[in-house]
C-alpha cells in the first residue's frame, strides 16, 4: 500500500502522513489507531519500536524494585495480548 493510499484511507493529507512517518510531526492516538486499522496491524505492532524504547529503560531502572519492574512487564504484555488499540 502506498503512502497517498494509506492516507486517504485515513483521511489526512499526504504530507502530514510523511511528516508522521518520518517522525517529525505527532499524530493523535486517533490518527494511529485508524492508520494502523489501514495497514491491517495492531497499533501496538506499529508502535512496537516507541513501546521498546519507552519500556525497556524503565524495565531495568534501579529505582524500581523487581515488583514494580514485573508489573511493567506484565501490564506491556497485557497490552499486547489483548491487542489494545484494535478497533
Amino acid at each position: 500500500m502506498t503512502q497517498k493510499e494509506v492516507a486517504e484511507k485515513v483521511g489526512i493529507s499526504l504530507p502530514f502522513y510523511g511528516h508522521i512517518e518520518r517522525g517529525s510531526r505527532k499524530a493523535s492516538l486517533e490518527t494511529v489507531i485508524n492508520i494502523a486499522n489501514a495497514l491491517g496491524v495492531s497499533a501496538d505492532t506499529l508502535l512496537q519500536d516507541s513501546l521498546d524504547v519507552m519500556t525497556k529503560p524503565l524495565a531495568s531502572d534501579a529505582c524500581l524494585s523487581e515488583h514494580s519492574r514485573s508489573l511493567l512487564n506484565d501490564i506491556v504484555g497485557v497490552l499486547r495480548e489483548h491487542d489494545i488499540g484494535r478497533v
